[in-house]
């Protein structure tokens, strides 16, 4: 399902079409915004279009992405409460949130934030009953049988268990983000001081 998605979204950016504004990309659909002034049998007929146009996603070249993350007790506010729901120790969490190969099935909720699936399913665990109003940047969290990173500080109700030092987005070339969909991602566990020096390489 998720290389009919890449496929789909790939035809689309590579064949674009002046009625469609933006193009949504999800874990089995995509979502095909088009101008008001588009009629129902014209739009059907334009994604019809670009169905026969389809790429072929068998032969795209997946790219491998390591991720570092630091689960530091200061990152990992929400980690009491994935506790709870998987009655592992912090250290167990830590090994099997890095243990797995995961891919990201499509960025989406804010710029560059990337919906990461692949991740032990004993790790699941709910959203915050009442999301943030403010996630830093970087941050690593879970929610349900997912993973992602929030590349931007913005709201959000993901359990929150480690951060990032390297930036996943950046404005002025929103294009080039360092997650793309269909990566392959690891994490890789740092420590508070290799996390203090990368940040500082990035800057």
């Amino acid at each position: 399902m998720h290389q009919k998605v890449m496929s789909l979204s790939r035809s689309l950016l590579d064949y674009p079409n002046k009625e469609i504004i933006t193009i949504s990309p999800g874990y089995s659909s995509v979502l095909v915004r088009l101008h008001n002034d588009i009629t129902l049998s014209d739009g059907m007929d334009i994604i019809s279009m670009s169905l026969k146009k389809e790429s072929n996603a068998a032969n795209t070249k997946y790219r491998n992405v390591d991720i570092p993350v630091c689960y530091d007790d200061e990152f990992c506010p929400d980690i009491k409460r994935v506790l709870e729901y998987t009655g592992y120790k912090k250290d167990e969490i830590i090994k099997r949130h890095t243990e797995s190969q995961y891919l990201v099935y499509f960025i989406g909720f804010s710029a560059g934030f990337p919906y990461i699936g692949g991740m032990d399913p004993t790790l699941a665990t709910p959203r915050l009953d009442v999301p943030r109003t403010s996630v830093p940047a970087g941050s690593v969290g879970i929610a349900g049988r997912q993973t992602g990173i929030y590349p931007l500080s913005t709201p959000g109700g993901w359990n929150l268990i480690g951060k990032t030092p390297i930036p996943l987005f950046d404005s002025s070339a929103p294009d080039n983000g360092l997650i793309q969909m269909g990566d392959r991602i690891r994490f890789i566990s740092i420590n508070r001081d290799e996390f203090e020096t990368r940040s500082s390489l990035e800057q």
